[in-house]
């Protein structure tokens, strides 16, 4: 079996979680409620307070789907329990960020600002204190949603190898390449 698909799903206290005929999966809790499309060989089983993902056969499909759905719902469940938080810093001379509500607005060292609309989902802000990088605050529910704003954001200023100028996240290593030599011989 896969040995992530076999891993049952713990449903916090708070959380209600219920499975439509044609196996669509929505998940309610105190942050807010999700839902999945579930392929319909995949079976789902509650009991014991725990959410179970089961195949029905050995095949190389099944065993793909069975450790898929079960990561999706898990971070489903942990979406609307605890949500989750990305943080992006701006490394730069005159980089900038200013959100709008759900407007982010980014100065990235080009002759036009970007203007980026948000989906509802997310909540965003940001934050710009003396001596230190801007920094974009995401908060959500949906690790899918979320992650994929990060990312486009990101690619808006990716990071370069010799200065890091650009976009990344709080905490990345970059990878530095040397430049080059002062002197020659």
């Amino acid at each position: 079996m896969s040995r992530v698909g076999k891993a049952p799903i713990a449903i916090p206290a708070g959380v209600t979680i219920t499975v439509a005929e044609d196996n669509l999966v929505t998940i309610k809790g105190p942050k807010g409620e999700l839902q999945q499309q579930v392929d319909s060989d995949i079976k789902l089983v509650q009991e014991d307070g725990n959410l179970l993902v089961q195949r029905p056969s050995e095949q190389k499909r099944h065993k793909a789907l069975h450790g898929l759905y079960r990561s999706l719902l898990y971070n489903m469940v942990t979406g609307v329990t605890t949500g989750y938080k990305i943080e992006q810093e701006l490394v730069g001379v005159g980089y900038r960020a200013t959100n709008n509500g759900n407007t982010l607005d980014l100065v990235l060292g080009y002759s036009h600002h970007y203007v980026f609309e948000l989906p509802k989902e997310i909540k965003v802000s940001t934050t710009a204190e003396k001596g230190k990088n801007p920094t974009i605050i995401l908060e959500s529910n949906d690790k899918q949603l979320i992650g994929q704003v990060a990312a486009k954001i990101r690619s808006l200023r990716a990071p370069e190898p010799y200065k890091g100028k650009g976009i990344k996240f709080v905490g990345e290593v970059l990878r530095r390449k040397a430049g080059k030599s002062a002197s020659k011989k």
